[in-house]
């Protein structure tokens, strides 16, 4: 086998797209007996499952190929409550209002406490209208617990040290976002997004709008560009 390689992984839940890396390196080293260099073409999530795309040898250089096509993500929302790193991996409490809901992205600034009680199960027509909102060019700030590079050091690094930073925003394009599932509290979307977009902003983006707030219980990578999880292999048979 070469060793120059596109490899699509299917990665696992609990597990960093390094150690998705990390593993795949180890792997190929047996298979040809010396160093082989890998790397990735866009990271997921620790909680997050689905595509990755690893390149490997000579490949490696073709890296920016891949960085800035679209993706699409199904993901399982659960409103209501908060994350303080957007996923089940944070700290999670019940949401507390913070003002009532507009039915339009909310900015990070304009998040400030008002009424404490339980928020109210949108209707269904109200969750389609308020989606509406976000499709198109949007503005988004990554959430702190991320592989953001920050005065280069990773934004997660700085967050568990308890750093106090600002996370700059960025503009990002949200071409389609259908309902799967609704049952409040569960939301299922499949989302079509561009490069640079964080569900898990998204999440709590769309959380705000409501009234409810939400954070992401699950979330899996299904494309990238033209590239599909179903073509992917699951480790460690990925070599």
């Amino acid at each position: 086998m070469m060793e120059d390689r596109i490899i699509l992984v299917d990665k696992p839940a609990g597990m960093t797209s390094f150690g998705v890396v990390a593993r795949v390196r180890r792997l190929l080293k047996e298979e040809f007996g010396h160093k082989v260099k890998v790397g990735h073409t866009g990271t997921l999530d620790p909680f997050a499952t689905g595509l990755l795309i690893l390149l490997s040898g000579k490949y490696t250089k073709k890296s920016g190929e891949f960085l800035k096509l679209d993706k699409v993500y199904e993901t399982t929302i659960k409103l209501g409550f908060v994350s303080t790193t957007g996923d089940i991996e944070g700290e999670i409490s019940p949401y507390v209002d913070f003002g009532v809901a507009s039915g339009r992205p909310i900015a990070m600034g304009e998040r400030t406490h008002s009424r404490q009680q339980p928020p109210k199960a949108p209707q269904l027509n109200t969750l389609e209208s308020i989606l509406q909102n976000f499709i198109g060019e949007i503005e988004q700030t990554p959430p702190k617990f991320s592989a953001i590079k920050v005065n280069g050091e990773r934004a997660y690094k700085l967050a568990r040290k308890g750093k106090d930073f600002e996370m700059p925003s960025r503009k990002v394009t949200i071409y389609n976002i259908e309902i799967l599932e609704y049952e409040y509290p569960i939301l299922k979307l499949r989302c079509h997004v561009s490069s640079g977009t964080y569900i898990r902003t998204l999440a709590e983006d769309i959380g705000e709008a409501l009234g409810t707030g939400a954070y992401c219980l699950e979330l899996r990578r299904l494309k990238i560009g033209e590239w599909d999880v179903k073509d992917a292999k699951k480790l460690p048979d990925v070599v």
